[in-house]
């Protein structure tokens, strides 16, 4: 998302700490522009937080934490991820988490250098993640569960987010055989407020359960979507907006026939979208589209293809009426090649979310998966929890030519790291052939970097174990935001004498 989160600014101030006290430089009178530019930093610290992955008992789930290697970082740092669970006052006053000093679900040991993670069953709770010094820039962290039967069944992935203030969520549903939750943790030491707010074909579903939900400090809360409001719905649209302190939120949506995966925030509302990396074997794809402002939206709807952007027949355009949810189903929209929905205005622009349903298989053999618009990979994004031959990377130029890097680390339990170079020429997406570390031991991250040339929006496609299903998951990779832009200064030891 297009936010500057709260470590950012922390970074920024410790950074100026570090000099003492600074002044921020003044252009020299004596030139058009003398002024140094801003420097780019690593940040200093980061926060993820982790849903509870599963109310299965077959749930089987495996973290894994990355971070990629940052010049300039600090040469010390550390990470954990420790339960999200509030802590309750003892008899001396002191916190019984302080004094149960949990052990780590995953606790990294360096950058450059995945570590995994695993638990079993349905009690797994949700996760805060902290990370510091040299493992706080571009720190990922994939949550992925395989439920062997039931509701829900098959992989369901998710990359644990950043902490913020507010989320859209385009393809949640209250339909007969869905049942979605959204998920939402509290990372800091005061309790969150917040609203939900469900939106329909018909717009703003009515329900008054969903104002003001407290979510106490360190721990967090699941919500039914059936419970918000009674009304069914096979289009949602979920708009989580905090009142006060901030939240990690995303929304699990599992279905009896399809399975189910979770579905991370869409993009924030733009005129401009790309949905990429879209299956090449989907055999339905629903997009699922809503305008938050009070003007409608007509959007020109194109599949960026292995040769170039294309208009799907008879789905040319798309009108999405403000404050309401619109779903469109584009069947087998990539028949059989690498794609990515491209969105753009027909006339003015209006901001839209955008999310799309994406099932694979046939018959009892279905999956389903969820892919919303994404920010593109800019300098850097992270996809952690890779498996040899089940990882597929999906790279999109939707507009101007690009070549990217993409870097394979050591496995978690072993292997030499690799990289490979790509070119992708204007309007295609392509199913690269990724890297995979030499002599690989358990799973990897894939790092993507942009080397050149326009935006390049990115995801990848994870298969899982059971051959009966056609099970899957996808995850987007939009920039770390590992670094930030910190304002040139000097030093000025004249304040201390005022």
């Amino acid at each position: 998302m297009k936010r500057t989160t709260l470590s950012l600014i922390a970074c920024a101030t410790a950074l100026a700490a570090v000099t003492g006290f600074a002044a921020v430089s003044a252009p020299d009178d004596s030139g058009p522009d003398t002024a140094a530019p801003a420097a780019r930093l690593p940040v200093e610290r980061t926060g993820l937080l982790c849903p509870a992955p599963s109310t299965s008992d077959l749930a089987e789930t495996a973290y894994t934490s990355f971070t990629p290697v940052t010049k300039g970082a600090d040469e010390k740092g550390s990470a954990a991820l420790v339960t999200a669970e509030p802590a309750v006052a003892t008899d001396d006053g002191k916190d019984d988490k302080d004094e149960k000093k949990e052990k780590p679900v995953v606790q990294p040991k360096a950058p450059g250098a995945p570590v995994a993670g695993k638990t079993t069953g349905a009690d797994t709770p949700a996760l805060i993640g902290t990370a510091e010094g040299n493992s706080a820039p571009g720190w990922t962290v994939q949550q992925t569960t395989e439920v062997a039967a039931g509701t829900g069944r098959g992989l369901q992935g998710v990359n644990c987010t950043a902490p913020d203030t507010e989320f859209w969520f385009p393809g949640a549903s209250t339909a007969t055989g869905r049942t979605d939750y959204v998920h939402l943790t509290n990372p800091d030491d005061s309790a969150a407020v917040v609203d939900i707010e469900l939106y329909g074909k018909d717009g703003a579903l009515k329900s008054t359960v969903g104002e003001g939900v407290t979510v106490p400090p360190h721990a967090s809360e699941s919500l039914l979507l059936s419970t918000l409001s009674d009304v069914k719905q096979t289009d949602l649209t979920v708009h989580v907006g905090v009142r006060s302190g901030r939240l990690g939120a995303a929304v699990q949506a599992l279905d009896d026939k399809t399975g189910g995966d979770w579905l991370t925030a869409a993009a924030d509302p733009a005129s401009e979208l790309v949905l990429p990396g879209i299956p090449k074997d989907a055999t339905t794809v629903r997009l699922v589209l809503f305008t938050p402002g009070g003007t409608d939206a007509d959007l020109k709807v194109r599949l960026a293809s292995p040769s170039g952007l294309i208009t799907p027949a008879g789905h040319e355009t798309v009108h999405v009426k403000a404050g309401m949810t619109t779903g469109v189903d584009l069947g087998e929209v990539t028949r059989g090649e690498a794609g990515s929905l491209v969105l753009t205005p027909t006339d003015r622009s209006v901001p839209v979310v955008a999310a799309v349903r994406v099932v694979r298989g046939k018959g009892d053999e279905q999956e389903s998966a969820f892919i919303p618009a994404s920010d593109p990979v800019g300098a850097r994004a992270t996809a952690a929890d890779n498996r040899a031959k089940s990882t597929t990377l999906a790279l999109s130029a939707p507009g101007a030519a690009a070549q990217v890097k993409v870097t394979a680390s050591a496995g978690t339990e072993g292997g030499t790291p690799a990289t490979k170079t790509y070119t992708l020429k204007a309007g295609t997406t392509q199913n690269v052939d990724a890297p995979v570390p030499a002599g690989l031991k358990g799973s990897y991250a894939l790092t993507v970097e942009t080397v050149s040339g326009g935006p390049v929006h990115a995801s990848r496609t994870l298969t899982g174990s059971d051959d009966d299903v056609a099970s899957f998951t996808v995850q987007t990779l939009a920039d770390d935001r590992g670094t930030v832009s910190v304002p040139n200064a000097d030093e000025d030891l004249s304040v201390l004498q005022k």
